[in-house]
């Protein structure tokens, strides 16, 4: 089985199998300058995903990373994560998540870009069926 860590908000990383936890929502971007990201001085990379236990649990989290290779320029990561339990508001969690990793430090205007992620986490939730 394979294991990840997930880290998450204000609380310890949580370690879960990831065939327990299967994935039912992600949304993710990249950006770079140059033609080619191997040319790239420097990258930028979003993701946001929603994994979901039989039980009903889900964990929400989001990750962002920026890679300079310009001399004085730094990276930056953040990650953030919440723990939803069984029954309870996956949207909020999206909302929350999304709000809290876009308020962490991050270069130029890559911090607007987590409005995008988010509408795109959540239009990629398993469809609702209605009557």
């Amino acid at each position: 089985m394979s294991k990840r860590t997930i880290t998450l908000t204000n609380r310890p990383p949580v370690t879960i199998s990831e065939e327990n936890w299967p994935v039912i929502a992600s949304a993710n971007d990249k950006e770079f300058d140059n033609e080619y990201e191997f040319q790239a001085n420097r990258i930028s990379k979003w993701f946001a995903a929603v994994r979901q236990h039989k039980d009903g649990r889900a964990i929400v989290y989001a990750t962002y990373s920026h890679d300079s290779r310009w001399q004085g320029e730094r990276g930056y990561s953040a990650k953030c994560g919440m723990i939803v339990d069984a029954g309870g508001d996956i949207i909020y969690a999206i909302n929350r998540v999304c709000s809290d990793i876009a308020g962490m430090p991050c270069y130029g205007e890559d911090c607007g870009r987590w409005q995008t992620i988010e509408a795109e986490l959540i239009a990629s939730l398993p469809a609702e069926e209605l009557d």
